[in-house]
């Protein structure tokens, strides 16, 4: 208020008047600009999680698949004594490799589109580590947690069930 008051003074602006400048507070910008970046943030983390659900939901789809075509593989193994927990865990670790994989190809999609960008546009970039390490837990987590049902439906096949079908 004293600086616009100072204005109108300097710049002889007679009451009732309307200003000829205009006096922005730098907080005011500030607040608006954390704001919009909050926003963009929320935003990020939606369409992360719905591509997580998706990609978890495929590779369930995928697994799901595999384990309807070797069932026979499955009856056998389980005929020669083949346990449960390592028919499961081999189903998982087939779907924590895929996931794996999958993460593995698009942090390097990511960080050659981020430097040739940055390339491009004359920016400075830099990798960050945890953010890398952060994407490979939820990649593996992914395969983890979607990968379980296939795995835990592949190990409860019955032996003789199993074999029966072609």
């Amino acid at each position: 208020a004293d600086i616009e008051e100072l204005l109108r003074q300097r710049h002889r602006i007679a009451s009732g008047q309307e200003d000829d400048f205009k006096v922005l507070a730098p907080a005011a910008a500030l607040q608006a600009q954390q704001v919009a970046i909050h926003t963009v943030a929320l935003l990020l983390v939606a369409i992360a999680s719905v591509s997580l659900l998706v990609g978890g939901i495929s590779i369930m789809n995928i697994m799901i698949v595999s384990v309807t075509e070797r069932t026979r593989e499955i009856g056998i193994r389980r005929a020669i004594g083949g346990r449960m927990r390592d028919i499961r865990l081999q189903f998982l670790c087939e779907a924590l490799v895929l996931c794996l994989i999958g993460g593995a190809a698009g942090i390097g999609c990511g960080v050659v589109l981020s430097m040739t960008v940055a390339r491009m546009a004359g920016w400075i970039t830099a990798l960050d580590l945890q953010a890398i390490i952060l994407a490979v837990g939820f990649s593996a987590a992914t395969g983890i947690v979607f990968g379980f049902y296939p795995a835990y439906r592949a190990s409860k096949l019955s032996p003789i069930e199993a074999l029966k079908t072609e």
